[in-house]
């Protein structure tokens, strides 16, 4: 069968599906991946098909709107932010995967952000459709939407706030969704954004019911399958400076925010390099996509390092709480810190918190090394969240993730 997956974002947008990807291709199914061509290499690196999406990612959060998104004190100012990026990186982006579909496919496997479109698309070509979400964005009575972070609202009101942002987030995704439904000669049809597709859609999400249980409201075609973890890079070596530096005292604590992209790089490279001074580690700072940098005798900076690799050798992360590093950290069972920046990063940081393997978290708009040194030392000495930390990662290791797509895929086959 071809399969077709499609997902756009960054790189922790892209990632899992590599693994997936891989399940499925082993099982004797042509899998190709649509996505942005930042990414293009690392999907053929692992033996998939790739077609290529229009916009890039990096750019569009270096824009003055990302920095804009990044600075958003409140999920309405974050929603609206969002809501005017998406008026211009929304219709090629549509564009673009439509012409990724019209190349062929007997199933689209789709992101949480394309899956709108390919909902309208697998319509009009009569294809099946499939979501396949790395995030929990169906309204539930069990936690409060994504971008409202740890506050619950309780089971009435999570359900309020969660249809509430559903009305947001159909301006972002409404119009190109219609656009696509006239220029296919589709009927109209209400749409009621990311949370107001069709009843009955099979929806398969990439993340551990030990970290978000399903929830028992939630629609039975709705399933939590457990994380899809990212195929590593076959080309990758570690830098022989890493290796010494590892291998030269403590395990050190990594700090990186990948895909955030913040404009004040050298002062946010300062205040982690003074926080982990304070707690008395040694670290890494990975650059990602701000390039932040900072060395001395207990601290150098890493560009691209696998996290499956780097995380089970340090003694605490500290990062943005995407869904990916999130995940990442999780798996190689060590403390974190969660930093977030944006949007469904304070659910995860929450969930962290929650799970007992991090302390609370901690607003990057309000971060100081004051903070950051303080839950650092936490991170490091405290025993119970290492000993959590270590539970978790066993329990998720004996999970297979891919096996309920896959036996989906094979359903319809």
């Amino acid at each position: 069968m071809r399969v077709l997956i499609v997902t756009a974002g960054s790189w922790g947008d892209v990632a899992p599906y590599t693994g997936l990807g891989v399940r499925l291709r082993g099982a004797g199914h042509d899998v190709t991946v649509a996505t942005h061509e930042r990414f293009g290499r690392a999907v053929t690196a692992h033996g998939l098909g790739y077609r290529a999406l229009p916009v890039d990612p990096r750019q569009e959060l270096a824009s003055q709107a990302g920095q804009g998104l990044a600075r958003a004190v409140s999920p309405p100012v974050a929603m609206a932010r969002v809501a005017r990026m998406a008026r211009d990186f929304m219709p090629p982006l549509a564009v673009g995967v439509a012409a990724a579909v019209r190349q062929g496919a007997d199933v689209v496997l789709s992101s949480t952000v394309t899956d709108p479109l390919c909902a309208v698309l697998g319509e009009a070509f009569r294809l099946p459709s499939i979501g396949v979400y790395l995030q929990p964005v169906r309204p539930t009575a069990a936690f409060p939407p994504l971008v409202t972070g740890a506050r619950s609202f309780g089971p009435h009101g999570n359900r309020l706030a969660a249809y509430a942002l559903q009305a947001g987030t159909d301006r972002i995704l409404a119009p190109a969704a219609r656009a696509l439904r006239r220029e296919l000669g589709l009927p109209r049809q209400w749409f009621g954004g990311l949370l107001g597709l069709p009843r009955g859609r099979t929806v398969l999400h990439g993340f551990s019911p030990r970290v978000v249980p399903r929830p028992a409201d939630w629609p039975s075609a709705h399933k939590v399958c457990g994380y899809w973890w990212p195929q590593p890079d076959p080309e990758w070596e570690p830098e022989p400076r890493l290796l010494d530096f590892l291998g030269a005292g403590p395990p050190p604590v990594f700090a990186g925010f990948g895909s955030c992209v913040t404009a004040e790089a050298p002062a946010l490279s300062a205040l982690l390099a003074d926080a982990m001074r304070r707690a008395k580690v040694r670290g890494i700072i990975q650059a990602g996509w701000s390039g932040l940098h900072m060395e001395n005798d207990d601290l150098i900076t890493v560009r691209e390092v696998p996290h499956a690799w780097l995380f089970p050798r340090t003694a605490a992360v500290v990062h943005h709480a995407g869904a990916g590093t999130t995940a990442a950290g999780l798996r190689a069972g060590v403390p974190a810190v969660p930093v977030p920046v944006q949007l469904d990063q304070h659910f995860w940081a929450a969930r962290l918190h929650a799970l007992g393997v991090a302390p609370p978290r901690l607003r990057f708009q309000r971060l100081t090394a004051e903070s950051l040194s303080a839950a650092l030392t936490e991170a490091v000495h405290n025993p119970a969240l290492r000993a959590r930390a270590g539970e978790l990662a066993a329990a998720l290791a004996g999970e297979d993730g891919t096996r309920q797509v896959l036996e989906t895929v094979e359903r319809l086959a």
